[in-house]
């Protein structure tokens, strides 16, 4: 009877270990898969501020968790179900869908490009935001489905060779770990000037004298932020369009950026790497930009002969009608 006991022990001990090792091994491939996506994490993290911004304070933080619940539905409810499966059964749709993606980001970029250009933004538009979080919030989901697309495929492509559970597994521990690490920079992002106030009130001349320069930096920081956030549409919209289009056979973009790239890195020495990755993320944004663009011009078109007909029939039947003088005699 002990024997068997200890026999069964053992078989225990043996499954727990491998049990462990199974663990360390998805806890190291989710953190493998998740840093090769760390720069559209950056992204993502530039990027949400601007939807919160000119946002009552106490409205910042419902806002910010609002978003990181729909960003969550985003990963769970929409991109793992159809990347597992697409990856299972039809992996040669997965690139058409992120380049699609990928255009919806370049004309976002574009479009606040071109509004900041053309001063769209001078017309109350804070005002409205702060009045429609509704569709402040719809807004930064539908941005962050395609940033979160491609945080997730980028994740998948470096788990490809596991097993399906494997893969399900470490893309669930992706998805909560660049959730809660985004929109948790994201919550301290948009509260450090109410950090700020807190500490210039403190008795400390050095540390109220601190905390006044974080009130007065923030805004500027914001401003930033917002720059750096469409900057990064455009680039990471970009790139996957040219990705995309060098995996459909498609090379001439692709390789010419990264020829750019290499001559950068060859002629700049110990500054090689970050010389290299600045051309091409240039590169990618300037892309971003020439699509984006093309897809506002043809949205504008669309969306204004659309206006004015449905005007022009509005005010079609707003004329009176002519009277029969013999009908009203009738």
């Amino acid at each position: 009877m002990s024997a068997g006991l200890a026999a069964l022990l053992d078989d225990v001990a043996v499954l727990a270990r491998a049990a462990a090792a199974s663990i360390d091994d998805v806890g190291l491939a989710a953190a493998k898969a998740g840093s090769k996506a760390a720069g559209v994490v950056i992204d993502d993290a530039a990027v949400t501020p601007q939807y919160v911004r000119g946002l009552a304070a106490e409205r910042e933080l419902p806002i910010v968790k609002r978003i990181a619940l729909g960003s969550l539905r985003n990963k769970f409810l929409i991109i793992l179900p159809v990347i597992l499966v697409l990856s299972q059964f039809l992996p040669v749709l997965l690139t058409p869908l992120l380049m699609i993606g990928g255009a919806y980001l370049c004309y976002e970029g574009a479009e606040k490009v071109w509004a900041k250009i053309a001063h769209h933004d001078a017309h109350g538009a804070g005002e409205e935001r702060q009045a429609d979080e509704k569709t402040l919030v719809s807004g930064a989901i539908r941005t962050d489905l395609i940033l979160s697309a491609e945080i997730m495929v980028i994740s998948l492509n470096e788990v490809a060779d596991e097993s399906f559970v494997s893969r399900l597994v470490i893309l669930v521990i992706v998805a909560i770990a660049m959730t809660v690490l985004v929109y948790g920079a994201v919550g301290l992002i948009v509260k450090m000037d109410d950090v700020g106030l807190r500490l210039s009130q403190l008795p400390g001349a050095g540390v109220a004298r601190f905390g006044r320069g974080l009130v007065k930096a923030m805004p500027r920081v914001l401003t930033f932020l917002t720059v750096v956030g469409t900057a990064a549409m455009l680039w990471v919209g970009g790139h996957i369009l040219l990705v995309g289009a060098d995996e459909l056979g498609l090379h001439f973009l692709y390789e010419s950026v990264h020829h750019l790239e290499e001559a950068a890195h060859d002629a700049t020495g110990a500054l090689g790497g970050l010389v290299g990755w600045l051309v091409n993320t240039i590169a990618s944004a300037i892309v971003g930009l020439i699509v984006g663009a093309v897809i506002v011009a043809v949205m504008s078109v669309t969306f204004h002969r659309s206006k004015a007909t449905a005007e022009h029939t509005d005010a079609g039947t707003d004329e009176p009608k002519a009277v029969d003088p013999a009908a009203s005699d009738r």
